[in-house]
């Protein structure tokens, strides 16, 4: 695509404490092939402000914001969105990086085809210190079924985007970004804000474009509240839960999406479950127990059954489960 007629790009980057990792990712951003770009850099104060980080790169396409106060993962993200001018936008989080090529690849099928609402890709895993892990790439390939995903356009893919959970909005898509209410996006979805994105852009009833290429790479490290909700951290646990189940509950009322609202209910008790262990780790026992109960009213499951058993013994013991 000839430089001069690229339509304007805008990358989303909110930041908080990852001075490291955010000029990494500010990299990755900056040797993009493709050359009409902003990227907005929206910082949560950081305990240290990034700014000299920002200005380091002497780019003029970079617009740093810093927030006088923490306001929230999800508020930092959606004023980085509300501040975009770009044609489309794609969001590169400050602890992932892209490939040189990735909005080369990307944004094409979307000028070709007016019906589209979103391209994407697939992606590796690296480790904190950005080396790939091959293992588990693959494996995230083929559990979110874009191993053996065919080039070309789905439409509509709401089995693609929600049950699949093959498009990562969070890094590995370019999103028509006057397709999308900006708007439209609850806060209660907190850190679930990809999915519910993914959500937004099935609704349009427009299609997707798969390109069949590893053209991201998503960093694992403890920071992440993926690792945080998987270990003790109980207040990762329920945040997280609380914010997937609210996405399911508005999945399950979609009648657009009654064909998979089995699929949506069986995750929702799996989630209540989930839910209710954070909340007894939290040594908030009675509620707990009304998310286990819930659980167990849409599907038995040992796992649930286990930890309501557990609810009944003495708090300090019922917290370790």
């Amino acid at each position: 695509m000839d430089m001069n007629s690229q339509p304007l790009v805008s990358i989303i980057t909110p930041t908080y404490n990852r001075p490291e990792y955010l000029k990494q990712a500010l990299t990755s951003a900056v040797r993009q092939t493709y050359k009409n770009i902003e990227i907005i850099v929206s910082d949560n104060c950081s305990p240290e402000n990034p700014q000299p980080i920002v200005e380091s790169f002497q780019d003029p396409r970079i617009r740093f914001s810093r927030n006088e106060k923490n306001i929230g993962m999800f508020a930092n993200t959606m004023k980085a969105f509300k501040m975009a001018r770009g044609k489309y936008v794609a969001t590169l989080l400050d602890d992932d990086l892209w490939e040189e090529e990735f909005l080369e690849k990307l944004v094409p099928p979307l000028e070709a085809n007016p019906e589209l609402v979103l391209s994407f890709c697939d992606h590796y895993i690296i480790d904190t210190d950005g080396k790939i892990d091959r293992e588990i790439t693959e494996y995230c390939s083929k559990l979110f079924q874009r191993a053996n995903l065919q080039e070309g356009v789905y439409q509509p893919f709401y089995k693609l985007g929600l049950v699949d959970q093959a498009i990562a909005t969070a890094m590995a898509a370019v999103i028509r970004r006057e397709a999308i209410n900006w708007d439209n996006i609850p806060p209660e979805v907190g850190g679930s804000w990809d999915i519910y994105l993914t959500y937004l852009c099935c609704s349009t009833g427009m299609g997707a474009y798969y390109y069949p290429e590893k053209l991201t790479k998503y960093r694992r490290h403890e920071q992440t509240d993926t690792m945080l909700s998987g270990r003790r951290n109980y207040q990762a646990k329920i945040r997280k839960a609380q914010a997937e189940m609210f996405c399911l509950e508005r999945f399950m009322e979609d009648e657009k999406l009654k064909e998979f609202k089995p699929y949506f209910q069986q995750k929702w008790a799996k989630v209540n479950t989930t839910l209710g262990i954070g909340l007894m780790r939290a040594k908030q026992i009675p509620e707990a127990r009304l998310y286990f109960c819930r659980s167990l009213r849409q599907k038995l499951n040992l796992r649930t059954i286990a930890a309501l058993m557990v609810s009944f013994t003495p708090a300090p013991i019922a917290a370790r489960f």
